[in-house]
């Protein structure tokens, strides 16, 4: 800022309201074609002479017709100073849009450099070959009427595994067999016979779920009477 605006600046309401001679208002003119700020005082100003003018008993400015700007001429600087600013809008938009289009490309091509502070993707987690929670359904022997299921539950020692069985037939104890896909086998659970030949039992095994093949009951002789097959 210099004196010289400034008192150009004190000159606006006057330029507004008509009460300037022809020279004061041909340097107002050459100056607001170059004062961004004094062009914002100015469109800020510009409502003031309508609201006068509606205003009852309004003091009239006591000045020559000649030497009040236009309203074309007001007019027209305000719709250039409107022109300048969207202009300038547009140009901030497209700089913005250009700017984020090469930001996502060298994201993508793996040319933005991740900060210290940007969280880490976690690595991929392993899929597991089964549900960690498996039913499967028991078939009987021949000459065997066993029915029920197995249920079996993944975990992190290997799985466990709910039995519900019905119509046990032979002598007791019976033993559950827990076979992997690669021919061992582990006993999981024993229990004792029952008048109804119904049981609910619960045994474990160090077998991961993923790598059970069957898992069958048999008797105190080893005969299987029933087989659920996982695979």
């Amino acid at each position: 800022m210099n004196p010289g605006h400034d008192d150009l600046r004190k000159l606006l309401g006057g330029y507004l309201l008509g009460g300037l001679d022809d020279a004061d208002t041909d340097r107002l003119d050459a100056h607001l074609l170059h004062c961004d700020d004094c062009r914002a005082e100015l469109e800020r100003l510009g409502p003031v002479p309508e609201m006068l003018r509606s205003l009852k008993n309004a003091p009239v400015a006591a000045v020559a017709p000649g030497t009040r700007p236009s309203a074309a001429r007001v007019e027209s600087l305000l719709g250039r100073m409107r022109a300048e600013r969207a202009r300038d809008r547009r140009r901030t938009s497209r700089w913005l849009a250009a700017a984020a289009v090469v930001i996502v490309a060298a994201a993508s091509a793996g040319l933005v450099p991740a900060r210290d502070d940007d969280p880490v993707a976690p690595p991929p987690q392993a899929v597991p070959s089964r549900p960690p929670l498996v039913t499967a359904v028991f078939e009987p022997a021949d000459g065997s009427g066993l029915t029920g299921q197995a249920v079996l539950t993944g975990k992190t020692w290997g799985v466990s595994i709910d039995l519900n069985v019905s119509r046990l037939t032979g002598s007791g104890p019976f033993v559950c067999q827990v076979r992997e896909t690669n021919g061992a086998m582990e006993q999981a659970a024993i229990w004792g016979p029952t008048p109804s030949g119904n049981a609910k039992v619960t045994g474990a095994s160090s077998i991961q779920l993923r790598d059970v093949s069957t898992v069958a009951v048999a008797d105190k002789q080893g005969h299987v009477l029933g087989t659920a097959r996982l695979d």
